[in-house]
């Protein structure tokens, strides 16, 4: 349940950040009157990932063990490319995204009310596919219930009440910190869902070495006992992991998380000045 929690937290943040973003430049600008086509093209972006959660919940459910099987597989591993990706760009790209999305509104409002909707649309529903996916990839993964659910609904909801603080003013946190802190959590998350996805394909028939494990602690651990059960839900631990499990789960983690938590080098003065002298030159 935490593990979701965090993905619907930190995902429902970012949009809700996007939206904050684009009411209140439109606000401090004079032009509340652009509103309406923002509002829709965020709730038309909501209603889109529901709908992509839906329709990965309702047709997975419709297909043969061993189909069902690949599709989780296929689309776990999707989800921690998407995820990867993610939490990269956002470390790199927080610090300008305020002037990106301004910019691009600037233009929408140009453009007309269709290019507004389409401006909010864009920017909120790619972060609403990413979280329908990611969510249930994890939810496939900890095989919970209704709780897996729950925890990103309230996830969600937390972020929502954030956003709307930020927008008031009333809360301020150091967001390069929380991103940071979330994003080398949920690399660890995706890390289980990667090593579940590969399972998956292995109970398809699509991968061999299904019954090579790597150990197994179930008796010492119980899948169904409550630290197993929490292991499960944060860290998508599985007792019984296969070899080929255990290779993908360091083999992401370790260089991934190695990647993400390394400070850029900073660039030395001489040479930032030596490339101002040479834009000089090239531009008198």
């Amino acid at each position: 349940m935490f593990a979701n929690y965090l993905i619907g937290l930190r995902e429902g943040l970012e949009a809700s950040l996007i939206v904050c973003i684009l009411i209140a430049y439109l606000v401090k600008t004079g032009q509340r009157d652009k509103l309406a086509p923002v509002w829709a093209g965020v709730a038309a972006a909501v209603i889109l990932s529901m709908g992509f959660g839906a329709l990965l919940q309702y047709g997975s459910t419709r297909l043969s063990f061993e189909a069902q099987e690949a599709l989780g597989g296929t689309l776990s591993i999707i989800a921690v490319g998407l995820v990867t990706w993610m939490v990269f760009w956002m470390r790199t790209a927080a610090r300008h995204l305020k002037a990106d999305l301004q910019s691009r509104l600037d233009t929408a409002v140009a453009l007309g009310a269709v290019a507004l909707v389409s401006t909010a649309f864009l920017a909120v529903g790619r972060e609403g596919l990413e979280t329908a996916l990611f969510i249930w990839s994890s939810v496939q993964a900890t095989q919970d219930g209704a709780r897996p659910l729950f925890g990103a609904a309230l996830g969600l909801l937390t972020a929502v009440v954030l956003g709307w603080l930020f927008y008031r003013g009333a809360l301020r946190i150091n967001l390069a910190r929380f991103f940071t802190w979330t994003g080398g959590l949920l690399i660890v998350i995706a890390a289980g869902v990667l090593a579940y996805g590969v399972h998956d394909l292995q109970e398809a028939g699509w991968i061999g070495g299904l019954d090579n494990l790597a150990f197994d602690v179930s008796a010492s651990i119980p899948p169904d006992s409550w630290y197993g059960t929490l292991l499960k839900g944060v860290l998508n631990f599985q007792p019984n992991p296969t070899v080929l499990q255990g290779v993908v789960w360091v083999a992401y983690l370790v260089p991934v998380l190695f990647l993400f938590l390394r400070r850029p080098r900073p660039v030395p003065a001489a040479q930032t000045a030596a490339a101002a002298g040479r834009d000089d030159h090239r531009n008198p």
